[in-house]
């Protein structure tokens, strides 16, 4: 039995003890009572070391708390510091990527604009060619039809063939 009990027994003991009349003095049983008070007694010095591993345990328990939240704290405070670098990094990469995207777009535009330039003046060149390849043309039909005129058209007689100006008479 523990000290509660022992107590408790006590109460019961002197709950029931017969009342004296016209008082509020009551007649109990002196050895029950003082057996009860004497395992009280040595029950007591058992709780008290009892308590006092309680409580020795309590100051453990709370000192491994504070421990713990100082450590989850530390921890946290860790992680936060990292997913800040993270994001940090992130913003300088976010960063570097929108310079280089900006760079290649000037690039490709400069590019774009000397191609154009580049295919331009090859065209230009190319139809100049094909001017002077069209005037050739033009030229070489010209002389084409001019001789096939020539070929076609009589050849004036002499007037020694047809004796003595035969278009002179009629004419």
């Amino acid at each position: 039995m523990d000290l509660q009990d022992r107590l408790e027994e006590l109460a019961v003991v002197i709950e029931d003890a017969k009342a004296m009349p016209l008082s509020a003095s009551c007649i109990v049983n002196r050895q029950q009572v003082l057996d009860l008070i004497e395992e009280v007694r040595q029950l007591l010095p058992e709780s008290v070391y009892r308590a006092d591993e309680l409580l020795a345990d309590r100051e453990s328990v709370v000192a491994d708390g504070r421990r713990e939240a100082d450590r989850i704290l530390e921890r946290a405070r860790a992680e936060a510091d990292r997913m800040v670098a993270q994001h940090e990094v992130y913003l300088a990469a976010v960063a570097e990527a929108e310079a280089v995207r900006s760079a290649v777009d000037e690039e490709t535009a400069r590019m774009r604009s000397e191609t154009d330039d580049y295919i331009d003046a090859k065209l230009a060149t190319f139809e100049i060619t094909l001017q002077k390849t069209l005037q050739t043309v033009d030229r070489g039909r010209e002389r084409l039809r001019s001789q096939m005129y020539q070929e076609l058209a009589p050849a004036p007689e002499s007037e020694a063939d047809f004796g003595g100006g035969f278009y002179d008479d009629q004419g």
